[in-house]
């Protein structure tokens, strides 16, 4: 155990849909604890990352994109990012450098406006060997909440995601360890992490509505006398139409999610694995607090 002086804190990622702050959570951490695809709203939890380091330990709170809530789906993942700031000891506003600040980023800035003062928030300005203009971006969106202090990074760049956790190391209050040092990277249980992981990859393949409509849910995770893990997750659509379009002409689209979802959960778990998957309708469940509970958004 580390003796002495300890440092920790929770740090917040936060900022509007699609920005990488998953990507930049993975990239700190030097492992995959985040589900990531192109489209918004991947991330629907906070999901915590732990990084320890000698004597300093970040609790990384990765959440959801900041948008309008039109449903009780979207009001819970507005809940996750308040909870996350109403105990975060650091922020790490995200945006996006290609793009000039949109009305979700204003939202941003005044969530984050009370916390001005009280505790280090950094601006940081991602994708910026992608932007045409990342200092005149970076400036536009310093001037929602001025003050701040700015980085700009690629969050796929290990060296600027490396840099930047260093820095957010150096802002941690003391305080003692809230996770044992050998513990794992991330507080997902297997389970959560396999559902997860089988959303990320229908998210990465399907279109228009139906990503947003599905959810998944591990129903049985067990290791087999054969040394096999035997994995079962439903995949649930809203509207019995969509079932098709998931599981595609002859199954097709179903087993390529199945197949990449698989290769993923093989090498997390370092065993072969089988992965069934079924799809299954339950009818408007993203306006439905108890399906949200049942489904394990609570």
């Amino acid at each position: 155990m580390t003796e002495g002086t300890t440092y920790s804190g929770f740090v917040a990622l936060v900022g509007k849909p699609n920005v990488g702050k998953s990507t930049l959570l993975n990239s700190m951490l030097g492992v995959k604890i985040a589900p990531i695809s192109p489209k918004p709203q991947t991330t629907r939890k906070r999901v915590r990352g732990i990084h320890t380091e000698g004597n300093r330990q970040i609790v990384f709170v990765d959440t959801p994109g900041w948008h309008e809530a039109a449903d009780a789906m979207s009001e819970y993942m507005i809940r996750q990012i308040t909870d996350a700031l109403a105990e975060v000891n650091v922020v790490l506003w995200l945006v996006d450098l290609r793009h000039p600040p949109t009305h979700e980023d204003e939202l941003v800035a005044r969530a984050l406006r009370p916390l001005k003062g009280q505790v280090p928030i950094v601006l940081v300005g991602n994708k910026a060997d992608a932007a045409k203009y990342p200092e005149a971006a970076l400036q536009a969106y310093a001037e929602l909440l001025p003050g701040l202090e700015t980085r700009m990074i690629s969050a796929q760049n290990e060296r600027d995601a490396k840099a930047l956790r260093d820095e957010v190391l150096a802002l941690l209050p003391e305080g003692p360890f809230f996770f044992p040092e050998d513990y794992a990277k991330g507080d997902q249980t297997p389970e959560e992490w396999a559902a997860e992981i089988v959303r990320e990859e229908a998210m990465k393949r399907l279109k228009e509505e139906i990503p947003y409509s599905i959810a998944t849910k591990t129903e049985e995770f067990e290791l087999r006398d054969n040394g096999m893990f035997y994995i079962q997750v439903n995949i649930y659509v809203e509207r019995e139409n969509h079932k098709p379009i998931l599981i595609g002409s002859g199954g097709r689209m179903l087993r390529e999610i199945g197949a990449a979802a698989r290769k993923q959960l093989e090498v997390f778990l370092a065993r072969k694995v089988y992965l069934d998957l079924q799809v299954k309708v339950y009818p408007n469940w993203r306006k439905d607090p108890e399906a949200l509970r049942e489904l394990g958004y609570h």
